[in-house]
């Protein structure tokens, strides 16, 4: 729901009657009193205003601290001023230091007054239709980075671990998307898109050193139940074991490869699931429950033959889940 109210503060009752009264035609009016009563509606109903008018001078705090509350904490809601000639210095002020839309002088100018809020209401929808497309952009650009990095896994698989790495790599993938794997974060605001790219390599290069390191210790394994153990020895309190099956109860452990921070250097520990399944991944068995993932490991003969196009498949699943989570 988008935001489509108008909240007044003022403290003259009579003033937020009249406005209620000129202005509720064109959109919902909420009202306060103070500037501690705006802050108390601002908390119980943000997302529902649109635009943000306060007188500036009532009893207790002026209405330049009610903006600044809502810039800090709602910061695409429309905010204004209402202040008489006198003032106009700190509405001024107000605008010079990013706190408002603009101001409206007191006495109001009735057309004046009607034809400022339709333009504040008509800028905030403005925002709010920026603000999804922006949000739809990142979601794109973010699913891409979690594209990127299945492409990216499957490359360091096949440098790093034995050659039949893929059932390994296909059961990571079904424990991520079991798991509610994520998009992962890309904060625009403190890096470009060549720092991202470093980061990016330095991860999979650290991922690639982490699997090799993990390689002997997995390598010597050749029982189920040995198998089960070396897991929940590599991510000690993470998995639970309990009659032939071991549930990993950290969500972390299962999808940190693809939903972490570019900036967050991987540890030996949350690259141990992949590397454990690069062995045991043709015999996995993976099932959700509250608890966590439940991981079985099957006997007999060999598993069916990977269709040619797992992997694009499992990238949609798992692109479109996470998105469809945010």
């Amino acid at each position: 729901m988008r935001p489509d109210k108008i909240l007044y503060v003022d403290d003259e009752p009579m003033a937020l009657k009249y406005f209620e009264r000129l202005i509720n035609p064109m959109a919902p009016v909420l009202t306060a009193l103070s500037v501690e009563e705006g802050k108390a509606v601002l908390r119980a109903r943000g997302a529902e205003i649109a635009v943000l008018i306060s007188d500036q001078r009532m009893p207790g705090a002026l209405g330049n601290e009610l903006l600044r509350y809502a810039r800090d904490h709602h910061p695409q809601m429309v905010r204004m001023l209402t202040t008489a000639y006198s003032e106009l210095g700190e509405a001024i002020e107000a605008i010079n230091t990013g706190e408002i839309y603009r101001y409206v002088t007191k006495p109001w100018d009735l057309e004046l007054l009607r034809a400022d809020m339709r333009n504040a209401l008509e800028l905030a929808e403005t925002r709010c239709e920026r603000d999804d497309l922006l949000r739809e952009k990142m979601a794109v650009q973010r699913q891409q980075l979690l594209a990127s990095r299945v492409s990216q896994l499957a490359i360091i698989c096949a440098g790093f671990l034995h050659a039949d790495y893929a059932r390994g790599l296909q059961a990571y993938l079904q424990a991520a998307e079991l798991s509610g794997c994520t998009l992962p974060p890309i904060d625009w605001r403190s890096m470009d898109h060549a720092e991202l790219m470093q980061y990016e390599a330095q991860r999979s290069v650290a991922i690639g050193q982490a699997l090799a390191g993990w390689q002997p210790r997995f390598a010597a394994i050749h029982s189920a139940a040995d198998a089960l153990q070396a897991l929940a020895d590599a991510l000690p309190g993470q998995v639970e074991l309990l009659d032939g099956t071991a549930t990993v109860v950290d969500r972390s452990a299962l999808t940190w490869l693809l939903d972490a921070a570019s900036h967050e250097p991987p540890s030996p520990p949350l690259v141990a699931w992949l590397a454990w399944l690069s062995y045991w991944g043709g015999s996995v068995q993976l099932r959700a429950n509250p608890a966590g993932l439940e991981v079985h490991l099957r006997s007999g003969g060999a598993p069916a033959a990977l269709p040619p196009d797992w992997m694009a498949d499992a990238i949609e699943r798992i692109s479109h889940l996470a998105k469809d989570a945010e």
